[in-house]
């Protein structure tokens, strides 16, 4: 099949999901949600994944819709990142200097239970060519702009044409010296790295770097490595960003093994965040304490490049902020 065929048979009912993975329901300790305003969302490429009969496994539980997500927390809110106040119109995002983020689409290729924007007001449209256009006078008007970033959703959702019209336009960004797209679809479904995008962004007359998002090892098969081969070869830069998530990768064993096993399909670790505190996601939260206590294991387990920068992203600050 192809990506936008696996992409429209992912996996849409949690029941579904665990009948496929050869689970009874009755096993699951907490109560599924079956009508999430978030619903599950899984291609079959990453379920393929998962280990057979285990309800714990690392990767179900990053997806798989609980009713304990729907209970109120102290500290936990929709938009704890204040991304609505840095919304300059028509899917802009502007927080730090020189740099502008692109809502490119709503759309994404799975629906992880800790997403950051599972509450974000956007539609699941593409962009228009209008809307386009608008985007880029907007960015032409900014006089510190030198990096583009493209997020969402996922922007790699986009179809090869319209992602190939929106990088048109911003090639013509005359003060434009790096693009970054921030992506799952490369580790959840591998095949979207058709040899047309591959192409395509080793084109664009610019360093282009593209940020995964994988947060276990056992997210990293050859399908995956194949996919980052298809990259590099048109020499894109491949960073990786996990968030630190309770009993998903809690542990140094787990951080280790997904940095090294990342360098070996020639992605370097970036960054180990401490999870967003978006309302519904509460039951991933990791302490601080247990956080640099991990990291603190990583560095001595580890060559300095291969250690991911713990961090912490906060509302008004300047930049990420260390742990």
């Amino acid at each position: 099949m192809s990506w936008e065929q696996q992409y429209a048979a992912s996996f849409r009912n949690p029941t579904d999901l665990l009948t496929w993975l050869g689970i009874d329901i009755g096993t699951i300790s907490d109560a599924i949600d079956t009508d999430s305003e978030f619903p599950l969302r899984v291609p079959h490429a990453f379920a393929s994944r998962m280990l057979h009969g285990n309800p714990d496994d690392p990767l179900l539980r990053q997806v798989l819709p609980l009713k304990n997500e729907r209970i109120p927390v102290s500290g936990f809110s929709n938009d704890p990142l204040d991304e609505e106040n840095y919304t300059v119109g028509n899917g802009i995002i502007k927080k730090y200097q020189g740099r502008a983020l692109l809502i490119a689409t709503g759309a994404c290729a799975i629906h992880c239970r800790y997403c950051f924007r599972r509450h974000y007001p956007y539609a699941d449209e593409s962009l228009t060519r209008e809307q386009i256009s608008t985007m880029i006078s907007e960015l032409r008007r900014m006089g510190d702009l030198d990096e583009v970033i493209l997020s969402g959703g996922d922007p790699l959702s986009l179809s090869d044409s319209r992602l190939e019209e929106l990088l048109d336009a911003l090639a013509t960004l005359p003060k434009l010296r790096r693009l970054r797209l921030h992506t799952r679809l490369p580790i959840v479904l591998p095949d979207r790295v058709t040899g047309r995008l591959a192409t395509m962004l080793g084109q664009f007359p610019t360093e282009v770097v593209c940020v995964m998002h994988a947060n276990h090892p056992n997210e990293l098969d050859d399908q995956v490595a194949a996919a980052m081969h298809r990259l590099r070869v048109e020499n894109v830069t491949l960073l990786n960003q996990s968030v630190l998530l309770n009993r998903i990768n809690n542990d140094s064993d787990t951080i280790e093994l997904l940095c090294k096993k990342g360098f070996e399909m020639g992605v370097l670790s970036y960054y180990l965040h401490q999870l967003d505190p978006v309302s519904g996601t509460h039951a991933f939260a990791v302490g601080d304490a247990e956080a640099n206590e991990i990291h603190a294991e990583l560095l001595t387990r580890l060559p300095g490049y291969l250690v991911p920068k713990l961090v912490r992203e906060q509302a008004g600050a300047l930049s990420k902020t260390p742990l």
